[in-house]
């Protein structure tokens, strides 16, 4: 099993991402990711860190495909990747409906074509061998109306690598099976090793070598209950916040593994304003079996569990240096 470092979002103020990406890399981490949602974005931040790492791979987790056209991330991904030495591993996802009409203006419906679309140009953008052109539902090439004069192009630049390994953040199981097809990898957003079942069906046709790369919060601490409370804290936000009340994909996906009327009263109680109540509702029991929490010997007991599993690569979330020395000295 491989180790990688979730950087997650940067926040404002003097967060440096790059510190705790080298001390993962003098660790023996495999990569480091970053993410965004609708504050900072992810790219900045993951240049910010390879320019000041040397082996470490540099994964998005993820870039949304509503803020990006397909000849964007072909031209960043370019980019990077010669800048890195051929480092850059691009996470993409659809995010969800209020982010997706709320903040970039673009349409939501049909997700799942338009993610293939997207997969689709973006492969035939980095081959490079012709002008480009498409025509889908979601995309063309060149665009249809307009002044008329759209003409077919090709990068300037030959990318370090024709193929950039592709990871696709899906939660949904038609989503997920549309990985294991288009992808090189999957970034679920939970996975629980005591619950290989909530997946199995949408990874049935995973091909050899197909990556699961998982990220998991670690939170080393002689009390597991005061452990616990960051991973509820972000799974009541989740449930509870990131998401329309009827269309919460992250909720769906806790009701999929068990918990449907823990979904229903923490969706309630963070509509209501009551966060730390929303946060006692989440069950212990999955929280716990999404995370590596507790004292060091626990977690070492429960890193067993997750290498019998099929995911490939843990991507260890957490804030100091001593949660990924303590990680590093039981897996690598």
């Amino acid at each position: 099993m491989k180790l990688g470092l979730m950087a997650g979002y940067w926040m404002t103020g003097p967060q440096n991402p790059a510190p705790l990406a080298i001390e993962a890399e003098k660790l023996g981490f495999d990569s480091v990711w970053t993410a965004e949602a609708y504050g900072s974005d992810a790219i900045s931040p993951l240049v910010w860190i390879g320019a000041q790492t040397q082996k470490i791979k540099l994964g998005t987790g993820i870039v949304q495909i509503s803020a990006r056209t397909p000849a964007c991330v072909a031209m960043t991904a370019m980019t990077i990747d010669h800048l890195t030495g051929g480092r850059l591993m691009l996470g993409i996802g659809v995010s969800g409906p209020q982010v997706v009409e709320g903040w970039y203006g673009q349409p939501f419906p049909k997700p799942l074509g338009r993610t293939r679309e997207w997969i689709s140009l973006f492969r035939q953008m980095m081959k490079r061998e012709g002008p480009v052109t498409f025509q889908g539902e979601h995309y063309q090439l060149p665009l249809k109306g307009g002044a008329g004069l759209g003409k077919p192009l090709k990068l300037i630049n030959a990318p370090l690598r024709t193929h950039v390994p592709l990871f696709l953040g899906a939660e949904g199981p038609k989503n997920i099976a549309m990985a294991t097809e288009l992808c090189d990898g999957w970034l679920p957003l939970y996975y629980a090793p005591s619950k290989p079942e909530v997946y199995e069906e949408s990874l049935k046709n995973a091909p050899p070598g197909f990556e699961i790369c998982c990220p998991v919060q670690v939170n080393v601490n002689e009390d597991v209950e005061a452990a616990l409370l960051p991973v509820k804290y972000m799974l009541a936000f989740y449930i509870g916040g990131m998401g329309a009340r009827h269309r919460n994909f992250h909720a769906n996906l806790v009701r999929r593994f068990g918990y449907p009327e823990a979904v229903d009263q923490v969706q309630n109680l963070f509509a209501e304003g009551k966060r730390d109540e929303a946060a006692a509702a989440v069950p212990d029991e999955f929280a716990d079996s999404i995370a590596l929490v507790g004292p060091k010997e626990r977690i070492r007991d429960r890193l067993a569990a997750w290498k019998e599993s099929r995911v490939t690569t843990l991507l260890i979330g957490a804030t100091d240096a001593s949660a990924l020395r303590t990680v590093a000295e039981l897996i690598l």
